[in-house]
């Protein structure tokens, strides 16, 4: 099975299949709009905007499953990021990215790119401090850590590379340049 085999169901509860997107460059990333992370709607919709035209898509599951930060219905949630950020790419329905209830398209992600760590700062410390006290051994689980963690799909459907919320925004538009071609 590979991503191209999965479905995802967008707002309306309609079913969107990711081989729509074959022979893009793709961004799916779990979203949250009361979140610290929530700024990155911004830089996010800048390079839909930069990159669309040349083959990048942005899939948004919004997700309620860290600290309840993603409270309002689909079309709430739909009607801030328009309003706030202006974003233009697809948003999906809000979705489980872990647990028995975890929608397939993130477990397929998970299992391709498993957690390697927050990276360096302050904003990583912080993230790493919070998951040792909710579960020590969260290194070693590929479970998403938080909102906006990122995985980038190139060209030919394989998962490249997951970001974490803490990694540098700067970095993640370099690998789609870098994948745009």
């Amino acid at each position: 099975m590979g991503i191209y085999d999965i479905s995802v169901k967008n707002a309306n509860g309609e079913d969107v299949s990711l081989s729509d997107y074959k022979g893009n460059v793709i961004i799916i990333v779990n979203t949250a709009t009361g979140c610290g992370f929530t700024p990155q709607y911004k830089p996010l919709e800048e390079m839909y905007e930069k990159y669309h035209d040349k083959g990048l898509e942005i899939i948004d599951v919004p997700c309620n499953q860290f600290a309840g930060q993603a409270p309002g219905s689909d079309e709430e949630i739909h009607e801030f990021c328009t309003l706030k950020y202006n974003t233009k790419f697809p948003q999906m329905k809000k979705s489980d990215v872990n647990g028995d209830n975890a929608i397939e398209l993130f477990t397929f992600l998970k299992s391709q790119k498993g957690f390697e760590g927050f990276g360096k700062g302050p904003k990583a410390l912080a993230m790493a401090a919070m998951c040792k006290a909710a579960n020590k051994d969260y290194k070693s689980s590929p479970d998403i850590k938080w909102n906006f963690t990122k995985f980038v799909i190139d060209r030919n459907g394989e998962v490249v590379a997951r970001f974490e919320p803490t990694h540098s925004m700067k970095a993640l538009e370099e690998l789609v340049e870098k994948l745009i071609g």
